[in-house]
């Protein structure tokens, strides 16, 4: 597990939020699969809200906006915002939305890759992304699926400085994503592996998968396919009734996670 009270290091995942045209179903779907409460950061029932995990911030659900129009964004830390989109663009990106600043919970930025793949990033203000990871009901990992898994790979790490390692047992094109000085992974980049467009996986632990999965059938959610046992956990992607996929897992005693303490 993994609790934390600083800005996270730049490049790191640090944030998710899910875009959804019902938020307060959204919510109550999540609730039901994740086990989570919620924090209204407005009084309307579509207000964004902070997602609680025994107590602390793990991630956020809000409306539909231009900047986006539905599902999961993974945001990815940022000491400048201004110079990381200056990057995306020198990288052959474009920028989709921002910087803009959210109150004094800090500045926001959405860059596309040369793929179409868009990436949020996050310069911490009074939120600095998660407060927890890596325990039930929390993101644990996130996987770019991308249409051209070389040009996101070059994107990411022209910008936000992330190497790509291939490893035995990796699906076909699959690599894991670091920051270049450390050894431990803090996602991955493949091809779109079945996925209808591109954009960031996120995944969720779970204390049983296919009680999850259960779940998010019996509240009107899909399952593309079953529950897959891996070395990492049995995992599994589920859609909201809305068509926003996420994946939930849940991992053996002993399994490699990654430390992002």
């Amino acid at each position: 597990m993994s609790r934390r009270t600083r800005p996270w290091p730049a490049g790191l995942p640090c944030w998710t939020d899910l875009a959804s045209p019902d938020p307060a179903a959204a919510r109550d779907f999540c609730a039901a699969v994740l086990g989570w409460e919620f924090r209204l950061r407005g009084d309307a029932p579509d207000s964004y809200a902070h997602v609680l995990v025994d107590g602390q911030v793990a991630a956020g659900v809000g409306p539909v906006s231009d900047a986006q129009p539905g599902g999961w964004s993974v945001y990815l830390a940022t000491a400048d915002a201004d110079a990381t989109a200056r990057a995306a663009l020198a990288a052959g990106g474009r920028v989709v939305a921002g910087p803009e600043a959210i109150g004094p919970q800090g500045r926001v930025l959405f860059v596309a890759d040369p793929s179409g793949a868009v990436t949020g990033a996050w310069e911490a203000g009074a939120l600095i992304g998660a407060g927890v990871v890596n325990e039930p009901g929390a993101l644990v990992w996130e996987d770019l699926r991308s249409a051209d898994p070389d040009a996101s790979r070059a994107f990411l790490r022209e910008v936000f400085g992330l190497e790509a390692d291939s490893f035995d047992g990796a699906p076909g094109g699959y690599t894991t994503l670091r920051l270049a000085d450390e050894q431990v992974p803090c996602g991955g980049v493949g091809p779109l592996f079945g996925a209808p467009e591109p954009g960031w996986l996120v995944y969720f632990l779970v204390p049983d998968t296919d009680a999850a999965v259960a779940a998010a059938s019996a509240h009107g959610g899909a399952v593309p396919g079953p529950p897959d046992d891996t070395p990492f956990g049995r995992m599994a992607v589920v859609a909201d009734p809305h068509g926003a996929r996420f994946a939930v897992m849940s991992a053996p005693d002993g399994a490699p996670q990654p430390d992002r303490s």
